[in-house]
């Protein structure tokens, strides 16, 4: 049973105030968990370019305190969301448009899932070169990356 740090009376472990005196009690919390402590900086920079799910990833890195100075790391977490924001607009916006479009050639189904096709392969290649542990950079897409990152310096 813990004690009052001015008066010596006796106070529950949750109070924050001494009934008696009404002293502040020293807090007994402990401190917050780190919860990308275990995870390397090449792991989670990999991570966010798990398609259609690294999103989530993303956007937990560049939340965390841990890789907030780590520039690596966040050029990946903006380049995989770009990734997944070209992927949105693909199958948002092209893919109704085209769908709906009956003139043309027959291709224009084709079109959208070959749009797809190409993202998805970026994902995988960008998922084969992070853990090679090799920075690369996306035609446009890492300039929008590197432009976000040295905005948040």
């Amino acid at each position: 049973m813990p004690f009052c740090c001015q008066c010596g009376k006796s106070v529950a472990a949750r109070d924050v105030y001494c009934a008696a005196c009404g002293a502040r009690q020293p807090s007994s919390v402990p401190p917050a968990v780190e919860y990308m402590q275990g995870i390397s900086p090449r792991t989670a920079s990999l991570l966010c370019y798990i398609p259609i799910l690294g999103w989530i990833v993303a956007i937990v890195v560049l939340a965390s305190a841990r890789f907030r100075d780590n520039v690596r790391v966040r050029f990946h977490a903006f380049q995989g969301l770009y990734l997944f924001v070209a992927w949105l607009i693909v199958d948002w916006v092209l893919s109704p448009m085209f769908g709906f479009a009956f003139w043309g050639p027959p291709f224009h189904r084709l079109f959208p899932a070959l749009l797809k096709a190409v993202i998805f392969g970026a994902w995988i290649f960008m998922i084969i070169k992070t853990s090679h542990d090799e920075t690369y950079k996306l035609p446009i897409l890492g300039d929008l990356a590197e432009k976000s990152v040295s905005e948040q310096r």
